[in-house]
């Protein structure tokens, strides 16, 4: 069985236009990818990281394929996305034969099981990891779904809850994105974990995976205005350091005294500025950096010493 791929890169702005043009003409998937692959070298990192709530955040040039079935007519599907702006000569827009093997290994060449700290892994569809009593699974597909643990500021998350004994905690996952966080939470054992986004289709992706893990009655989805916990025992908020800033006062009225909050999607420049937010009610600000990105742990309440390394 084949399928056919019609590919197109559009600027970062016309991207859910050209991603709606596909649905509408039936696409059976539609993948977003950045489309400067030396964009490191030449305009800096556009890695999509866990955005604040509500946004959705793009690289500046999106690639985008929509896969379609094979005898999909291409002629109404091109003129389709020449509609779209930018897109407007034929040439730009490609097609190709896409083989169930071709698909299934390209899947399986870039999307590989990931493990953090001593037993938390991600598993994507279909793949398996080695059998250890230890070990826990979370089951997610990576994609356009924020905090899949394929970068260092989900992944600095992930490290910091598989050393802690969730069993019986209350948790919050602010800005939960794809709801990975409040998953493994619960996965490991969390009493309650309250999942915080404004934006419906983050709580949508939350519930979806929640029920593909089987903790769907741990999980609750709520809109910040929804939102008034005043008893975790973790806060948890992966999103950027401005509006961790501006959220201090919510994350902190969220969290028992004696509890953790737990900060990443900052930058080593602006941990000082994240962490001074806190500070004043808090006795505790622990550090660690991954690959020029921080995570802050943070003990709200109760006296603790202040130290770098891993929290």
């Amino acid at each position: 069985m084949s399928w056919s791929e019609v590919s197109v890169s559009v600027t970062r702005e016309q991207a859910p236009l050209a991603e709606l043009v596909m649905e509408q003409q039936g696409a059976l998937a539609v993948t977003l990818e950045d489309a400067l692959e030396n964009a490191r070298e030449h305009n800096g990192d556009h890695s999509v990281l866990e955005p604040a709530p509500g946004a959705t955040p793009l690289w500046p040039s999106v690639h985008i394929r929509g896969l379609f079935e094979a005898d999909a007519v291409r002629d109404r599907i091109t003129r389709a996305l020449q509609f779209v702006p930018g897109v407007s000569r034929p040439e730009l827009i490609r097609w190709r034969e896409v083989g169930d093997q071709v698909w299934e290994r390209a899947w399986m060449d870039r999307f590989q099981p990931m493990k953090f700290g001593d037993h938390l892994w991600i598993v994507p569809t279909g793949m398996e990891i080695p059998f250890e009593k230890t070990n826990i699974e979370i089951r997610l597909d990576p994609g356009l779904a924020f905090g899949t643990g394929t970068h260092p500021t989900t992944a600095l998350c992930l490290e910091w809850l598989d050393g802690q004994d969730i069993t019986g905690k209350r948790v919050v996952d602010y800005g939960c994105g794809s709801g990975i966080l409040g998953i493994a939470s619960a996965l490991k054992g969390a009493e309650r974990v309250v999942c915080v986004d404004n934006d419906p289709q983050a709580l949508e992706a939350t519930l979806a995976n929640a029920a593909r893990n089987g903790v769907t009655n741990l999980v609750q989805c709520l809109a910040p205005e929804a939102y008034s916990e005043n008893s975790a025992d973790f806060v948890l908020a992966n999103i950027l350091a401005g509006p961790l800033v501006e959220l201090a006062p919510v994350l902190l009225a969220s969290v028992i005294p004696g509890g953790s909050i737990v900060l990443s999607g900052i930058l080593e420049e602006q941990a000082g500025m994240v962490a001074d937010a806190y500070q004043a009610d808090c006795h505790g600000v622990r550090q660690h950096e991954l690959d020029g990105w921080v995570r802050l742990v943070l003990s709200p309440g109760l006296p603790h010493f202040s130290s770098t390394g891993k929290a």
